[in-house]
């Protein structure tokens, strides 16, 4: 009984195996699962609550989204066995990333951090400058990471970087993943600087060689530790009794292990202030061939200017206001009562819209294309990027496209979108949809409860056997 957590010990009560707490920066949302551990999980409801960050503590967010829940449920009383939560309530994880070439262990350093959810606020490449130490003071980063050199290749780079960035004074956590040759002497330096310092393998350990999911994994264990710092957490924590992951990690969690199941997939997930892109797949053997530089088998962006609400200007000023009026002709009515939820079916056409620009552009900028080069020998076509041409499933997650009405449509319009050389999914992907809007949720569930968190993905997409 001492596990289990119990409010108001009055009246009925219901008991849920498992409570997921999603704790972000405007919206808390708690999602129950019971029949964990059976054949038979089931999502058994959900509620939500502003956050309260604002207010000093995120635990009255918190409890205002498990009474949401309790009303949803009908019932008076609620007890659980287990709690596990995803967090944006601090921020989110601001990192900033240091690598040598830009194109190499630079990229592959920001792939690590993107996907497990980390907001990168600064890339460098290259030794550091005076200028370049002032705006990581300014960015004031949760922690650094620090990369560059192949294994027992150029070394002096990233100990340069290093050094500088120690001579700041900050008590920043750094995580070093660059060349092994360099380990034992970044250990004396973070010692003799009294810093925090996670090692972890190479990012980038060969030419043409990615190692992101070490530097991933220690990305969300110091997150786990930083997220500790918002208002409230430290009780939060005493809470939950698993992981607590970056929102947009969750995301990518539940787009592995899916993808084990059901093959090669992406997933869009538009929301008020971004559109996240999660792929997971390692291309075509032929794209692979012809591929100049290599990329992740799971990669994420974030594409902070596509949002539906926050940003919806920058959506709108993508489309262009002269165009979009074509379609709307009310335009300046609309965005005059704009709000995060639609109120009517002429707002929900808007959203719509603005949700359909959102998937696109974020599929241009997330996926790779081929190039034509010319030289003495004639034509050479090569590829740069990421492939999606061998997806097979397009998934949507997120408010917009689990709560829209023909969020299907939009998301089809990513099949066969490619008009020449672009590496975008094929008109044979199919399309589904997070129905229960749980994917987050379940990806932090799956580093506790992985067979109970992919037979809930399954009937979240009506896939259930």
């Amino acid at each position: 009984m001492d596990k289990i957590n119990q409010i108001n010990l009055n009246n009925k009560i219901s008991h849920i195996d498992v409570l997921v707490a999603e704790i972000g920066s405007t919206t808390t949302v708690v999602n129950a699962f019971n029949g964990i551990g059976t054949s038979s999980p089931s999502f058994v409801g959900q509620g939500q609550a502003p956050t309260s960050v604002l207010e000093g503590d995120v635990n009255i967010g918190l409890n205002g989204a498990i009474e949401d829940l309790k009303r949803n449920i009908a019932a008076d009383n609620l007890t659980w066995n287990d709690m596990l939560a995803t967090s944006s309530a601090a921020g989110g994880l601001k990192m900033t990333v240091h690598g040598l070439v830009y194109d190499m262990t630079v990229r592959a350093a920001k792939e690590a951090a993107l996907g497990a959810g980390g907001i990168i606020k600064m890339v460098t490449s290259g030794k550091l400058r005076r200028l370049d130490l002032k705006k990581i003071q300014e960015v004031n980063p949760n922690i650094i990471l620090v990369a560059g050199g192949v294994d027992y290749g150029e070394r002096e780079t990233a100990l340069n970087n290093l050094e500088m960035i120690l001579s700041m004074g900050l008590k920043t956590p750094i995580i070093y993943a660059g060349n092994i040759e360099n380990q034992d002497e970044v250990k004396l330096m973070c010692e003799e600087a009294d810093v925090q310092l996670y090692i972890v393998e190479n990012v980038y350990p060969k030419i043409d060689t990615l190692v992101v999911e070490p530097t991933r994994k220690v990305i969300q264990d110091a997150f786990e530790e930083h997220i500790i710092h918002a208002p409230g957490m430290s009780e939060v924590r005493k809470l939950v009794n698993g992981p607590i992951i970056p929102t947009p990690g969750a995301v990518m969690e539940a787009a592995k292990i899916l993808k084990e199941d059901l093959g090669d997939l992406v997933i869009f997930d538009v929301g008020g202030a971004t559109t996240d892109v999660h792929s997971v797949t390692a291309g075509s053997e032929e794209i692979n061939r012809i591929l100049i530089s290599p990329e992740p088998e799971a990669k994420r962006t974030v594409e902070g200017d596509l949002g539906v609400y926050v940003n919806a200007n920058h959506v709108i000023e993508k489309i262009g206001v002269d165009e979009l009026k074509k379609e709307f002709q009310d335009l300046d009515e609309i965005m005059a009562s704009y709000n995060a939820i639609p109120k009517n079916d002429r707002e929900r056409e808007f959203v719509e819209r603005l949700t359909e620009e959102a998937v696109l552009t974020s599929l241009e900028r997330h996926s790779g294309t081929m190039r034509n080069l010319y030289g003495p020998t004639g034509k050479k076509t090569v590829a740069e990027g990421k492939d999606l041409s061998a997806v097979r499933y397009i998934i949507g997650t997120g408010g917009a496209l689990t709560r829209l009405p023909n969020r299907e449509s939009i998301l089809k319009k990513v099949a066969g979108y490619a008009k020449g050389l672009e590496l975008f999914p094929t008109t044979s992907a199919k399309v589904m949809i997070d129905n229960d809007y749980i994917f987050a949720s379940l990806g932090v569930l799956s580093k506790k409860y992985p067979k109970d968190a992919l037979i809930l993905m399954k009937k979240s997409l009506d896939l259930a056997e």
